[in-house]
């Protein structure tokens, strides 16, 4: 993993992206999406990933997150990123589907590339984390990742969109719970 990706603070939140190689869209099919919901909150239950806020895009997802402590954040994400990059090649690979099976060629081209890689590299590297310092850095944040679904008019209100934590922070049902945002977040 590259230092430039790789978080220090155990005790902090951080806000990461992680984006689909060149962009590509497979994230547009819910069930793809399920994917990511399913792995999140699989990490939350067993490798102690504290969710504050979520969005997963068509091509990427927004998360600001933190670690119970026993891990790093980006080591978590690193393999979340590798689990999720495997299903998402098999759910391909199993649909046998055409438009699907050439964003499984550039996944497949983009890991030649690579000596790490094996077969396919979906994800683009890195996550950009960025450490949440303040309320008002992570206010703003929270709503830059709310309002992702409205800024690609995707929905007219935040909390419309399923699979984004706006809809938690507006009380309604939400496919990944969240640790609700307290003082003690951005004083540690």
């Amino acid at each position: 993993m590259s230092e430039k990706f790789k978080t220090y603070d155990k005790e902090k939140a951080y806000f990461v992206t992680f984006t689909i190689v060149n962009w590509l869209e497979i994230l547009r099919d819910d069930t793809y999406k399920m994917i990511l919901v399913d792995a999140i909150n699989y990490y939350k239950s067993n490798r102690g990933l504290l969710v504050y806020a979520y969005c997963i895009m068509h091509n990427h997802v927004h998360l600001i997150i933190q670690s119970n402590g026993s891990e790093m954040v980006s080591e978590v994400l690193r393999d979340l990123k590798k689990q999720t990059s495997k299903q998402i090649t098999k759910k391909i690979i199993d649909e046998n589907d055409a438009e699907k099976l050439k964003i499984l060629e550039v996944f497949r081209k983009e890991g030649l590339r690579l000596k790490r890689i094996k077969f396919y590299k979906v994800w683009k590297d890195g996550n950009k984390p960025l450490m949440i310092m303040n309320s008002s850095m992570l206010w703003r944040i929270i709503h830059y990742i709310h309002n992702n679904p409205v800024e690609r008019s995707l929905t007219e209100k935040p909390e419309d969109y399923l699979f984004c934590s706006a809809r938690n922070y507006a009380e309604l049902n939400s496919l990944i719970e969240i640790e609700y945002v307290t003082r003690e977040l951005i004083t540690h």
